[in-house]
């Protein structure tokens, strides 16, 4: 049976929630928000996208994963409107991975001037998954 496996967050400060849910070859991160290590968030969609997928990539390493991994992303977005942006960022950013399949929502109630999060399931690679 596999065991359950909370990784906690890189910089050491303690939250009510892990960074990420290890099972077996199964990563589940937390939310990725587009905070940057220095505590700003950037003022346009495209960057902001571009910085939750840098958090997101930097948690699945840490689980022994990758962007080219993931099996489902879950995306919400502020507004209809950053849709076409967005979607850019996205393509850009991914480069050379596979797009994996995706689900975006539009929804309300975003802190401060976040205007995105998401979050994803993606599988551990070689022997990190047998850990």
């Amino acid at each position: 049976m596999n065991k359950i496996a909370r990784l906690d967050h890189a910089d050491g400060k303690p939250r009510s929630y892990p960074a990420a849910t290890l099972l077996g070859d199964l990563v589940f991160p937390c939310g990725q928000i587009p905070v940057k290590s220095d505590g700003t968030t950037p003022a346009t969609i495209s960057e902001q996208t571009v910085v939750c997928l840098d958090n997101l990539e930097a948690t699945l390493i840490r689980a022994g994963s990758s962007l080219d991994a993931i099996l489902q992303i879950t995306v919400y977005l502020a507004a209809i409107e950053d849709f076409e942006a967005y979607d850019q960022a996205w393509r850009n950013r991914f480069g050379q991975y596979p797009l994996p399949p995706r689900t975006t929502l539009f929804v309300q109630g975003f802190r401060g001037e976040k205007r995105i999060e998401l979050t994803a399931i993606a599988h551990r690679h070689g022997e990190e998954a047998k850990k």
